[in-house]
């Protein structure tokens, strides 16, 4: 039904047209042509003014409405004939919605096809038109440089709504329908459209379309010394920034405060380098790295030995951990950041107003404040888990006696890593997850393979089952779970909670001051890492939208710069190529789209895939399982996502990121030498594959052709 709507207005428009230009309908849109008329024009107003308003208006309409040349002809005989005022609301009328009909038509015949073909591109300008669409257009009409027709067929490709681009363009219209209507009452003295529009109107027409952006910057600008103005400024300050937390955030937040010369104060109540490398990130790395050595004694005949045994102590592999954290101290400590230029505090941070935070009893003065204060793991209110004794990825590492039963909560990342790392040390784990698959936010098929990988490792996953409440019965501990309308209930001695982590935003004065937060209860910021009190920034997990390490120095980057150059300048934080891996086996890495994100977004890809299984170095190292799965624009070589799963997926991945970040694409990935034999390998085997498919069947007919002729050429 739709394709058959636009043929029809297809053929009706190029019916038009083609009378339009076939009977050279153009001469009598000419300035000669109305000024050689005008007194038959006018005697005709007088006799039949009715009809002339209509059929002058229903001109207008047709011509805008079909990008045909000579609206401003039409707008000068508007005020010849009818006056400013009248010929002011004839015009004003007619050309907003001529105007939102070529709107509407190029929306009906082109959208679609624009969006499908370069939806990833246009993403962000789709973002941008949604928030601010109407200051754009406001600014575009207002500036009569920029061609009619093209702001009526560009914005009808965007998302903008048809009734708010007739309202802005009537509106940012006016002025140069006034302009141009109030010539056209002194047609007669008019000898050239040049001299309508003088070069100090243009400018005065270019601050008019900028205004809109002036103002709402000048808006912003007073809200922030509003919310400023509560609070007594001091006459000098003692730093320049102090920074909350030293973590991955607060850590590079102060490295690079500090390495611009700028006086940095970081506080930090715990331990330096945060959750990453006392908790999280390293401990769990070295947990795994101790099973996967287990994992492979147990698959040793693959390896060409007969049997080996191991002799472990659980406490000692506990042990190990505690030492790596150990000897990656010194890189976050006190010490390393003191020499580094950073003034370093030992306590729990208060902040006092924007320019003042206490710590320890002491107050420090400062222009800039940012928060890095972390998370903490999630605590689900499932009825009588207050009676059990639970760990969670936050204190699991002070236990020295091996888990026997151990019930693992939640299968996202967290989740999932653990329980495969305590199931390869001897525990038995059953894992509990409430959606259909594992890591659930990843492709099916890559999910599938997860848990393959942890049903021959012996884990009992319970996908599907909902948590319902934890019980005793015979001095042991059940938790009972809800799946398909049965109980299914799971004795276990051991519960370990990994249910996803809450930002700290409490406690250090960020209530009393309204910063404000997300629905998802991490604080606010803006596109340049600032809170709603101009001179507040926040980053890492307290401020989402993802909790990794990685990001985390990557937003503090954007923090400690913004916050320097406040108010003067900003640097947005950029989200598009943030890569991220579940250090599982296999291990999942991604960067960009899956398949289940395009489809939810409605952005067209291709698929490439390429089986780690076939790849030489996997074989030999007897992981040879895992798959490179590529998005690409359909069409094109360009990277719009990919995952992979495999073993030191986290390393490969790297040059996907590489190309998305830097654009280049799959052929330039084809091109590159990758050495043999190595994982790495897989990226260029992905990119041959991508090659194969796109190579056309009238490409290779023509090669076949000239290989014939070559063969018999003598």
């Amino acid at each position: 039904m739709k394709s058959l709507k636009q043929i029809i207005i297809i053929l009706a428009i190029v019916g038009v047209l083609g009378f339009f230009f076939y009977l050279d309908f153009s001469q009598y849109l000419s300035l000669e042509y109305i000024k050689e008329q005008q007194t038959n024009f006018l005697e005709f107003y007088k006799e039949n003014t009715l009809l002339a308003m209509g059929a002058f208006t229903g001109v207008y309409i047709v011509s805008t409405a079909l990008s045909l040349p000579g609206a401003v002809i039409l707008t000068l005989l508007g005020g010849a004939l009818f006056g400013l005022l009248v010929g002011t609301i004839l015009v004003s009328f007619a050309s907003s919605i001529g105007a939102t009909l070529a709107f509407l038509v190029s929306r009906l015949l082109l959208r679609d096809w624009v969006q499908n073909k370069f939806g990833s591109y246009l993403k962000s300008f789709n973002d941008g038109v949604q928030k601010d669409g109407g200051f754009y257009l406001f600014t575009l009409r207002l500036i009569p440089a920029v061609p009619f027709f093209v702001i009526n067929l560009v914005m009808g490709l965007t998302p903008m709504k048809a009734i708010t681009f007739y309202g802005v363009s009537q509106l940012g219209m006016l002025a140069g329908t006034i302009v141009f209507v109030n010539a056209g009452t002194q047609l007669a003295q008019l000898d050239s459209l040049s001299g309508i529009l003088s070069p100090e109107i243009i400018f005065s027409f270019v601050l008019l379309g900028i205004f809109p952006f002036l103002a709402r910057k000048l808006v912003g600008f007073y809200k922030g010394r509003r919310v400023m103005s509560k609070f007594k400024k001091p006459k000098s300050f003692d730093y320049n920034m102090v920074v909350i937390g030293g973590g991955s955030a607060g850590l590079v937040t102060s490295y690079i405060g500090a390495a611009t010369k700028g006086k940095v104060a970081l506080i930090e109540k715990h331990k330096m380098g945060g959750d990453c490398l006392n908790t999280g990130c390293v401990p769990s790395k070295a947990l795994i790295r101790s099973a996967k050595f287990m994992a492979d004694v147990k698959k040793c005949q693959k390896l060409g030995f007969k049997s080996a045994h191991v002799d472990f102590n659980f406490a000692d592999v506990m042990e190990r951990i505690q030492r790596v954290i150990r000897t990656i101290e010194p890189h976050d400590s006190i010490e390393r950041y003191t020499s580094l230029g950073v003034e370093c505090h030992t306590g729990e941070a208060k902040i006092i107003s924007p320019y003042e935070v206490s710590v320890n009893g002491k107050f420090l003065t400062t222009r800039n404040i940012v928060v890095g204060t972390g998370a903490r793991p999630s605590i689900p209110p499932i009825d009588g888990i207050d009676n059990v004794e639970y760990f969670t990825s936050d204190t699991i590492w002070d236990i020295r006696e091996q888990p026997k039963n151990l019930l693992v909560l939640g299968g996202g990342p967290i989740g999932s890593e653990l329980s495969q790392a305590f199931a390869r040390l001897g525990s038995n784990v059953t894992q509990v997850e409430r959606n259909k698959r594992l890591i659930p936010k990843e492709d099916p098929e890559v999910s599938q393979m997860v848990l393959e990988s942890f049903q021959n490792d012996g884990i009992n996953v319970l996908v599907g089952h909902t948590p319902k409440r934890f019980f005793k019965r015979d001095g042991k501990d059940f938790l009972e779970c809800e799946s398909n309308g049965n109980s299914v209930e799971v004795e276990f001695d051991t519960l370990l909670i990994a249910l996803g982590r809450k930002a700290n935003t409490t406690g250090f004065g960020l209530e009393e001051l309204g910063v404000e937060l997300t629905p998802q209860k991490t604080i606010k910021v803006d596109e340049y890492m600032k809170t709603n009190i101009p001179n507040i920034y926040a980053c890492g997990d307290v401020a989402g939208p993802y909790q990794f390490t990685h990001i985390a120095a990557h937003q503090a980057w954007y923090c400690a710069v913004n916050s320097m150059l406040n108010p003067f300048y900003g640097f947005k934080v950029d989200y598009s190529t943030v890569p991220w891996s579940t250090f599982t086996d296999p291990e999942v890495a991604r960067s960009g789209l899956n398949e289940i994100e395009a489809k939810e977004q409605g952005i067209p890809y291709d698929v490439t895939t390429y089986g780690i299984d076939d790849l030489d170095r996997a074989i030999a190292d007897e992981a040879a399982h895992g798959i490179v799965k590529v998005l690409t624009v359909p069409g094109k070589d360009k990277v719009i996502g990919v995952t992979i799963a495999g073993l030191h997926a986290g390393d490969i991945i790297s040059e996907y990121v590489a190309a998305m970040k830097n654009g280049f694409g799959m052929n330039k990935i084809l091109g590159t030498i990758h050495i043999y034999p190595t994982l790495a390998e897989a990226n260029k085997y992905a990119a041959g594959n991508w090659k194969k498919n796109n190579i056309t069947e009238k490409a290779l007919a023509w090669g076949e052709r000239i290989n014939r002729w070559r063969r018999n050429y003598v």
